[in-house]
């Protein structure tokens, strides 16, 4: 395992769309394991997707369990070639990345999402979300999409905010 160093805003490699994942053999399983030392290094990060290490396939994590503020959740996802099938409801949340350090932003994000995708195994999941895991599925899946949480805000004056650094 080995903790992969984070691509950062404005690298253009975090645009590209991510390659369907179609082998799923012990190079995936690899990457996996990286992808989750990665995460775990970062700072308080409940996601991670495959793109923000320079690997351009559909994959990404969500464990939303270690999240500050207590939240239902569903532990660790590992999630290959996801899909958001259904989502309801709206609501402006705050985001962070890895990928941009410096800022914060408000971004609208269902509240409610149903998400297909494929296990390690290559096995056909689904997982209802809500709340903060619902957002958070949503960050991860924007990112293969060569999307970023700044793509979204509506006014980068009023809605964008510089990171509060701890001591």
């Amino acid at each position: 395992m080995a903790i992969l160093p984070i691509l950062t805003y404005p690298d253009p490699r975090l645009k590209r769309l991510a390659a369907p994942v179609a082998d799923f053999g012990p190079a995936l399983a690899a990457l996996l394991a990286d992808l989750a030392e990665t995460m775990a290094a970062g700072p308080g990060g409940v996601g991670i997707a495959a793109p923000q290490v320079d690997r351009s396939l559909c994959i990404c994590l969500v464990d939303c369990s270690k999240a500050r503020k207590a939240c239902a959740n569903h532990g660790l996802l590992e999630l290959i070639n996801p899909e958001i099938v259904e989502w309801s409801g709206m609501a402006v949340g705050r985001e962070g990345c890895m990928s941009i350090p410096d800022f914060t932003a408000n971004v609208v994000r269902a509240t409610e999402v149903v998400c297909q995708y494929q296990d390690r195994d290559g096995k056909a999941q689904v997982v209802h979300a809500e709340g903060f895991e619902a957002r958070a599925l949503q960050h991860e899946l924007d990112h293969l999409a060569g999307t970023l949480f700044i793509d979204r805000v509506v006014s980068k004056k009023r809605d964008v905010f510089p990171r509060k650094r701890s001591r």
